[in-house]
């Protein structure tokens, strides 16, 4: 995103947020690892209980019939640690100057509220990241105004997504449509809960697709997967996480965010297509982290001036400008200069839609990358690989994976791969959730701290963390690091 655009409110913005003060799955049928093969759902095509009958398909009473009893409000409680002033009353009375004050972190608890579509009978619901992330508690409206308690079952950062799960059985779902087949100037109606309204349908046309450059890059650990649906739909703060259907009924977006300079909407706003949805709610569900089939190249959209400078025989696709550790398409045969115009037979005119495309497969899947090379059209079988350079399935640890130690006052869980591997440790805990009552947070301490020791003891997970401080009294010495590789200790006394 450029610098002007990153200064207008694009991600995050449409989950409304009020501070309260001081206060098996359809993978496809030759899939062998379905998750939801005997529950009806989005992935299986069966069809949902909506009730809606068949009408004209150029009404928009018939989409909207369909799709809003399967689009829930979420609200979510959280608490924020926050710097306050505190002032002795007596300083100035006795002239202490400032020597009564002080800067000290309290706790604010803070309300905030986004959309969710129901994908399955039993109770699966996709949302945003941002909806849910960092969240207490999770509460469900559904259509029949029935408040039910959720559980967080994983998140994607990358992809500003989210599953979460309720309780119940018999729930009205969307099914799948289809994104690719999404034309620019068709209808679509964006199905949410804008400040706080609930089930509210605006009516818009598909503005553009492919769209990049709206998940903030800057952000630790997000590798962003974007191609996003652009729609003139009117979606405002509230509507994150909420439906976008075509005609038909059909899911074939998730709304996330919208192109603002204050807040609200302002003409265009961006979905992550039904797509990336099916994917990444799989394997959320399915492994607790989203398994990405990479093709190790670094690329950039071909253009006029790109072909010309390159020399290059081919006005549109995207350029291969190099390759990573243990590429696996350099190990398929590309090479630097290579355009790649097609992946599995459909055209690649931009790096997002290469992106989108490999990002719906996992490691030790087979594509077919077509590349022009000097003019001539040549056909690749890549195997994608992971980021550490196998074909390896990495089983994540799903949200609710944490485990509370009364003793700290905290949520520890424990550390991916990927983080091990930055902070260069074999095993650690990650701090997920601090109660600022506790002994850790009355030290100021926040989520994302890593323990790696305690009581000069390596802990390799979080069980073994959690058995150590298990009915502890009296002294504990916590070491670790932070996310930026700052060393740290604690010496609790409490």
């Amino acid at each position: 995103m450029n610098n002007n655009l990153k200064t207008l409110a694009i991600v995050g913005a449409l989950s409304s947020a009020t501070t309260l003060g001081a206060y098996k799955l359809f993978i496809e049928k030759s899939s062998s690892d379905a998750v939801f093969s005997d529950t009806p759902s989005a992935f299986t095509r069966m069809v949902s209980n909506s009730g809606a009958a068949a009408g004209s398909l150029t009404e928009f009473t018939f989409a909207a019939e369909k799709a809003t009893p399967a689009v829930v409000h979420i609200k979510t409680k959280m608490t924020r640690q926050v710097n306050r002033q505190m002032v002795d009353p007596f300083e100035d009375f006795f002239g202490f100057g400032d020597f009564g004050g002080g800067r000290r972190r309290q706790p604010e608890a803070q309300e905030a509220s986004g959309s969710g579509v129901i994908i399955s009978a039993d109770g699966y619901i996709v949302t945003n990241n941002h909806v849910v992330q960092d969240a207490d508690e999770v509460t469900v409206i559904l259509g029949d105004k029935r408040e039910l308690k959720a559980k967080v079952v994983s998140t994607d950062p990358s992809t500003d997504l989210a599953v979460i799960q309720v309780k119940a059985t018999n729930l009205p779902f969307l099914t799948f449509g289809d994104s690719d087949a999404l034309k620019v100037g068709e209808w679509v109606l964006a199905v949410g809960n804008p400040f706080n309204l609930e089930s509210t349908v605006t009516a818009g046309i598909v503005s553009a697709k492919g769209r990049q450059n709206i998940i903030d890059r800057d952000k630790e650990d997000v590798n962003p997967l974007e191609s996003f649906i652009q729609t003139d739909a009117a979606v405002n703060p509230g509507n994150s996480g909420g439906a976008l259907v075509n005609l038909k009924g059909e899911l074939v977006g998730i709304n996330t965010a919208i192109y603002s300079r204050t807040g609200q909407f302002a003409g265009y706003s961006f979905a992550v297509p039904v797509s990336i949805v099916k994917k990444v709610s799989a394997d959320l569900i399915k492994y607790g982290n989203v398994q990405r089939g990479y093709l190790g190249v670094s690329i950039q959209d071909v253009s006029g001036k790109v072909a010309e400078e390159k020399g290059l025989k081919v006005n549109e696709g995207v350029y291969v400008g190099g390759f990573a550790n243990n590429s696996s398409a350099q190990a398929a045969g590309l090479k630097v200069n290579d355009v790649i115009v097609k992946v599995d037979g459909v055209e690649t005119k931009s790096s997002s839609k290469l992106m989108e495309l490999v990002g719906r497969k996992r490691p030790g899947e087979t594509v077919v990358v077509t590349v022009n090379r000097d003019g001539s059209t040549k056909d690749f079988n890549v195997v994608l690989k992971n980021k550490d350079g196998n074909t390896n399935i990495v089983k994540g640890e799903s949200a609710g994976a944490a485990i509370a130690s009364e003793y700290l006052g905290a949520k520890i869980a424990n550390l991916s791969e990927a983080e091990k591997a930055k902070l260069k440790l074999s095993g650690g805990v990650k701090l997920t959730d601090v109660n600022p009552e506790g002994r850790l947070g009355y030290q100021g301490v926040e989520s994302g701290l890593i323990i790696s020791k305690i009581d000069d003891k390596a802990v390799k997970d979080a069980k073994e963390a959690a058995d150590l401080l298990q009915n502890r009294k009296g002294r504990v010495k916590i070491e670790g690091v932070d996310m930026d590789g700052t060393r740290y200790y604690y010496v609790i006394v409490l």
